[in-house]
């Protein structure tokens, strides 16, 4: 895994295996925040922050519990730092931008359970990615995040103008979109398996 490419890593997790159409990580602020294109933007750049962040402070705690032979704090420590994240996040967009706080409401703190950010250090730690590769993979992820956001955005205010059949209107709709969405990415499986 060494010898992957930055530019492989980062396309790998942004369109291949994209954490929320791919691997179904994160799936709880994808359906919530998904309803209109601002509100799924701002989403996708916290988490994108949220994921740079946590997947430095990662690395290092990585290497110095590598170094104190105490890998097994591993997992309570990724979760201290990207809960730490988020309350900066959280405080810096209550503080500059009170409309959107609201907007996101209780997906913003919800961040921190989010599967895909501890997912990112995870990966990134069980992959041995050095320091670069480990940035290219959390920006990839939280690109891929974000896009995964948009395209849901996108599709469900162009469905708000159409004529739905009542069976299939609210949650129901979403859901499909989403499975749909999901079939689209999983295209993309076959490039993955072509790096060697």
């Amino acid at each position: 895994m060494m010898a992957d490419s930055v530019t492989f890593i980062f396309l790998n997790a942004a369109i291949v295996n994209n954490f929320v159409l791919a691997m179904f990580l994160g799936i709880c602020p994808f359906l919530g925040v998904s309803a209109k294109r601002d509100t799924a933007l701002s989403m996708g750049l916290a988490v994108i922050f949220v994921m740079l962040v946590s997947s430095i402070c990662a690395y290092g705690i990585n290497w110095i519990l590598k170094y104190l032979h105490i890998e097994y704090l591993r997992l309570i420590c990724y979760i201290a730092v990207i809960a730490s994240a988020v309350q900066l996040v959280e405080m810096t967009m209550k503080k500059f931008s009170p409309t959107l706080f609201r907007a996101l409401g209780i997906f913003l703190p919800l961040i921190t359970t989010n599967c895909a950010i501890l997912g990112v250090a995870l990966f990134q730690t069980s992959r041995e990615y050095n320091f670069v590769q480990s940035l290219a993979f959390s920006l990839g992820a939280g690109v891929g995040f974000t896009i995964a956001l948009l395209l849901m955005a996108g599709l469900r205010q162009q469905l708000e103008l159409a004529k739905v059949p009542n069976v299939s209107q609210g949650a129901a709709l979403t859901l499909m979109l989403a499975g749909l969405l999901s079939l689209t990415f999983m295209g993309f499986a076959g490039l993955g398996a072509q790096h060697g």
